[in-house]
């Protein structure tokens, strides 16, 4: 799991779903929960909050210039890569912190990723939970 902090910076709301623009490190992350900011606290502006996302929602991206639904975009460098027979673990630097993606070794072979390599990580907004 990984696990950002960040600061909630805007809270719309309509019936039961919220979504949240959180500040993490000078990014602007996107999460949408089914919670309304009346039934639980934490939900308001200027609260930190804990940014956490499986490794396995990761997608990643090289040389991203065409225009996605993806709202949570971060540039980040390949520290490593653990390649198996079907799977792989990449560990990405960024600002915020490291973090995991898992993707088939399929796609690590047909995008050439090599460790040290600028790609983006790609999270959608329905898979980004937060916590207090």
């Amino acid at each position: 799991m990984n696990i950002l902090t960040g600061k909630i910076s805007k809270v719309s709301v309509n019936g039961n779903l919220t979504l949240l623009d959180i500040d993490v490190a000078g990014e602007n992350f996107k999460a949408i929960l089914i919670e309304n900011p009346d039934k639980v606290e934490f939900l308001r502006e200027g609260k930190e909050v804990s940014v956490m996302f499986k490794e396995t929602e990761v997608v990643i991206g090289k040389k991203v210039e065409h225009a996605i639904s993806l709202r949570n975009r971060l540039l980040c460098t390949i520290k490593s890569i653990t390649k198996g027979p079907l799977l792989s673990k990449l560990r990405l630097e960024h600002m915020a912190g490291e973090i995991g993606s898992i993707i088939t070794s399929n796609a690590v072979e047909s995008l050439q990723l090599v460790e040290g390599e600028e790609i983006w990580a790609m999270i959608k907004t329905n898979e980004v939970t937060i916590s207090e």
